[in-house]
């Protein structure tokens, strides 16, 4: 287990798995029912109760239960990770307001800042994830920041920068997507609000899109909530049911992902001739020092670059056990070149994510792919 706390003495992942349990009546489904209804049953005034399907569902308020209690604050789904990144800007920010992004992080927060809140009148400042404190934070704000940087497995200090932008005026925003509450805890350190894509490694099983924010702020959810509702970005009851299954198995699944990349990282960084290697798991990398302190894991995420993108493509397409895809946090390890998205890495470079495969039989695996 990587850095100073464990997992568990954070969140009581056991009592998790029976929030739903504690509170069934005696012959209640244990399973969460699937509710796709639009309309419900009300007569007279609403008084609260559940009135229409684009404000109200049962099937996402279990699993916003369970999200909040993994987030130890509240939280709200929505059908996406981006939908949920648009959420904490579009309500947070407005006409003259000044926001910063990471230059390396997820490219679509780039181009979703760049092509729709640039238009409304909000100037966009970028700085790179290694040096994104330099400058400062006066004037900001929104600070919206990603750590690791996808992909480049950048880090910097959330405490830190939490701490600078509160004392600026600003408000700060966390994209957790690659690490998830159990391997980086952003509000435990500072941060206003977390986004995250639970297409990923919180489903985990490359079978629905979602994604949610969390806050312990409560005007800031009120105002995520409310363009949740009025923008009518929410979620199908089919994908939260099965990201509620699928939360049920993230502590198994994270923990057998994030030890077989340590197992890997290590094995490839000794491994001669072997591509170039990131993981903020080993001591030789430029963010292990950092990932030491505030993380609780080192991640599943890993980088290769490979001397040509002709050698990148080789690996990804002829190992047995990796599966070419653009997502990544799934059972199944898989690989992209991120050049192809127009990424600023070179056209060698591979994010590989880590999966839930035998790791002796996955490290064989890769082994047989790469180029001699």
């Amino acid at each position: 287990m990587a850095g100073p706390h464990d997992t568990r003495s954070t969140v009581d992942l056991g009592a998790m798995l029976h929030l739903r349990g504690q509170a069934l009546e005696k012959g209640a489904p244990i399973a969460l029912p699937l509710v796709s209804s639009s309309m419900y049953h009300l007569p007279g005034l609403p008084d609260g109760s559940a009135a229409y399907g684009r404000a109200d569902n049962p099937t996402w308020e279990h699993l916003e239960h369970m999200l909040s209690h993994l987030e130890q604050a509240e939280a709200i789904s929505f059908p996406s990770g981006m939908a949920a990144i648009a959420a904490a800007l579009f309500a947070t920010l407005k006409t003259g307001d000044r926001l910063l992004i990471p230059s390396d992080g997820y490219y679509v927060t780039r181009r979703l800042s760049d092509r729709f809140l640039s238009r409304l009148g909000v100037e966009i400042v970028e700085r790179p994830t290694a040096r994104f404190s330099e400058g400062g934070f006066e004037g900001f704000a929104v600070v919206y920041l990603e750590t690791p940087s996808n992909p480049g497995l950048d880090m910097m200090d959330l405490a830190a920068v939490a701490a600078d932008v509160r004392a600026a005026g600003g408000v700060t925003i966390a994209d957790n997507t690659t690490m998830t509450p159990l391997g980086q805890r952003p509000l435990d350190l500072g941060i206003d609000i977390v986004v995250a894509s639970d297409t990923k490694a919180m489903g985990g099983h490359s079978d629905l899109l979602m994604g949610h924010i969390a806050s312990r702020r409560s005007d800031l959810i009120e105002a995520m909530r409310e363009w949740r509702t009025f923008s009518g970005s929410i979620p199908g009851a089919q994908p939260a049911w099965l990201l509620h299954r699928g939360m049920e198995t993230l502590d198994v699944r994270f923990d057998r992902m994030c030890t077989s990349a340590q197992i890997l990282a290590e094995r490839l960084s000794a491994l001669q001739g072997a591509p170039k290697l990131r993981y903020p798991g080993l001591p030789g990398d430029s963010a292990y020092v950092l990932s030491q302190k505030q993380c609780l894991r080192h991640g599943f995420l890993m980088s290769l670059t490979f001397e040509t993108e002709a050698k990148a493509e080789a690996f990804i397409n002829t190992c047995a056990l990796i599966r070419p895809a653009t997502s990544f946090g799934g059972v199944h390890t898989s690989a992209e070149r991120r050049a192809r998205w127009g990424d600023a890495v070179p056209a060698g470079f591979v994010r590989l994510s880590v999966g839930v495969e035998p790791v002796e039989e996955l490290w064989n695996a890769i082994c047989d792919a790469l180029p001699d």
